[in-house]
């Protein structure tokens, strides 16, 4: 006859109650803060900084899921014809507006608008969806690729 498992094991490779409990008051508090937050009305405050446009330039973004990615300008000259290697984040941002512009149901060939801030932050903004993200939360390299086409 086979024995089966301990299925409590010894008190000393317990987690203690009190710690649990602490555990389990520390999400309920969290829980009850946001939600008063919400609740109340409060503004949103992790909103980037507020900074005069220091450069802003239209874009056309063209990519593929490979992650090559081609950039035009306003004129619909190529101003970057990026590989694989190179156009990795380029070609993200291309599947995500892609995405947005799907969704919303507008053409998927629009312009986007790149601008750099004076106090040194970036985004991107797509005008058919208004849809934005700042660049600078996907490092600075990613932020990089996009002030790179900013100087063309």
């Amino acid at each position: 006859m086979s024995q089966t498992p301990r299925i409590h094991a010894p008190d000393r490779d317990l987690v203690p109650r009190a710690m649990v409990r602490a555990m389990f008051a520390l999400v309920m508090l969290c829980l009850i803060l946001v939600s008063a937050h919400v609740w109340t009305g409060q503004p949103v405050t992790s909103a980037p900084p507020e900074s005069p446009v220091r450069v802003e330039k239209t874009l056309f973004l063209q990519g593929d899921m490979a992650g090559a990615a081609r950039v035009l300008d306003g004129t619909g000259s190529v101003i970057a014809d990026l590989s694989p290697e190179e156009g990795g984040f380029v070609s993200g941002v291309w599947r995500v507006l892609q995405r947005e512009r799907t969704l919303a149901r507008v053409p998927l060939d629009g312009p986007v608008i790149v601008s750099a801030f004076e106090n040194g932050r970036m985004a991107i903004t797509d005008p058919s969806t208004g849809w934005n993200a700042d660049l600078m939360g996907f490092g600075q390299d990613n932020a990089a690729a996009f002030a790179r086409l900013l100087l063309h």
